[in-house]
């Protein structure tokens, strides 16, 4: 039973970080987050099936919300750092690992950790 509260802990950590994203880019709307929610059920079986992964439940949850996104409404998060060329989603990296971020591979450079998005310039959010 450890494992299982360890690992509800992260999925709700997990919920909490990908909507505080969504959020601060104004798409936090009830479809959005059937999105997430169907992403928690979805890993939370992951999760269970290999407990020491829970660490990288973040960025997994994030990159299946950017996903489903991508194929109901397109790009998300765009890139807030490339002022020209064509509008283009930020990354989440690493793909498998702890401490994700949004990162615009196209600049090479971090934008800011998975939760992070309402802290940057011109964004609402804290």
């Amino acid at each position: 039973m450890e494992n299982v509260s360890g690992i509800e802990q992260a999925l709700h950590a997990a919920r909490a970080l990908v909507m505080a994203d969504l959020a601060a880019r104004n798409v936090a709307d009830a479809d959005v987050v059937s999105l997430v929610e169907d992403s928690v059920t979805h890993r939370r079986w992951w999760a269970e099936q290999w407990p020491e992964g829970a660490a990288y439940l973040t960025g997994l949850v994030a990159q299946d919300v950017q996903d489903a996104l991508l194929e109901r409404y397109g790009r998300w998060p765009l890139c807030p750092v490339c002022a020209s060329g064509e509008p283009h989603a930020l990354d989440v990296e690493p793909e498998l690992g702890a401490d994700p971020h949004w990162v615009c591979s196209e600049a090479g450079v971090s934008v800011a950790p998975v939760g992070s998005l309402g802290r940057l310039p011109g964004t609402a959010g804290p």
